[in-house]
């Protein structure tokens, strides 16, 4: 059964974590069909194949005989025309999105979720290119690396029913992923915008010569951000309140947490502040080779992802 469609046009950038966006659901037995105009797209697709299929497969839970098929064709309409569902992972500019996303929805099946890989920009607004069945196109959006990283962010448009919005989450839990419901359309929809607050501390901090860029670096991957890999930055604040949980903390920590909050900067991205940033990832990754911390991040991440799914208490 060709449960999938996975249409690219990809730019220079980012052509290897993009193609990554299928082997999940190959990995969790659904047949592949992918698309890609860039000049040797195929090829890096088979290759990317190649290094990361055993371990999406790994973290699927089935055996590599339940795996499905992966096929490379050469047009959009061949690519979507008889799947059920479509994911379209084109670059972030908006022309380029909209063409690909007007030319998927002339040629897929009626009813058949459109899910965009967008970082960013709203679903009613990338709804505006589709003319057959505006409603079925929505937001799907994952996080690199995609065949690792379970959470997608699934965003409704103005035009999207609920029953589409379900069948989209439905469809990302059933190949394994953490998919959730973003029930407001807001750039850069829930996560990036957590991103994007802890960075603008961040920045700040470095601005004000507070911290370095390193310092910043440990100071979360060897505190908070090593619990909340596990239950997430909300619930570890209940953990942290003891019996009393959420509300304890939020009674003794609540008015200087309002004061920190506060206090938080708001820097602006200027050049200078740039050279500070790039000057100072520059001098932490002095003597550390890229590809090889790329490869232990990848390989922590799979084994965090293991112990987690042997607990029965995470959600």
């Amino acid at each position: 059964m060709r449960c999938d469609a996975f249409p690219h046009h990809v730019g220079r950038r980012g052509r290897y974590r993009r193609h990554r966006r299928g082997l999940g659901v190959i990995a969790a037995g659904l047949d592949v069909v992918a698309t890609d105009p860039a000049e040797g797209a195929e090829q890096r697709l088979l290759d990317s194949l190649r290094r990361t299929l055993d371990i999406a497969t790994e973290l699927s839970g089935r055996s590599g005989a339940d795996r499905g098929d992966l096929r490379f064709v050469g047009s959009v309409a061949e690519a979507v025309h008889d799947a059920d569902f479509v994911q379209e992972s084109g670059p972030e500019r908006l022309e380029h999105k909209g063409a690909l996303l007007a030319e998927i929805d002339s040629f897929a099946r009626p009813g058949v979720v459109v899910a965009s890989s967008t970082s960013g920009f709203a679903p009613s607004t990338l709804q505006k290119f589709a003319a057959v069945d505006p409603g079925r196109v929505l937001v799907g959006h994952p996080f690199d690396p995609a065949h690792i990283v379970p959470l997608v962010e699934v965003v409704p448009g103005s035009a999207t029913t609920p029953d589409l919005a379900q069948a989209a989450v439905d469809f990302y839990r059933s190949v394994g992923k953490k998919p959730v419901l973003v029930r407001a359309e807001l750039p850069g929809h829930i996560t990036n915008r957590l991103q994007a607050a802890l960075w603008r501390e961040a920045y700040s901090l470095v601005d004000r010569g507070v911290a370095t860029v390193a310092d910043i670096d440990t100071a979360i991957s060897h505190g908070p951000g090593l619990r909340w890999a596990i239950v997430g930055p909300l619930t570890a604040q209940h953990l942290s309140g003891g019996q009393g949980g959420m509300r304890h903390l939020l009674e003794h920590l609540g008015p200087p947490t309002q004061k920190w909050m506060d206090d938080l900067g708001e820097p602006q991205l200027t050049a200078e502040l740039a050279h500070k940033l790039v000057a100072g990832m520059d001098e932490e990754m002095n003597g550390i080779d890229q590809a090889e911390l790329l490869a232990d991040r990848d390989r922590l991440l799979v084994d965090i992802m293991r112990l987690k799914r042997s607990s029965t208490n995470l959600p």
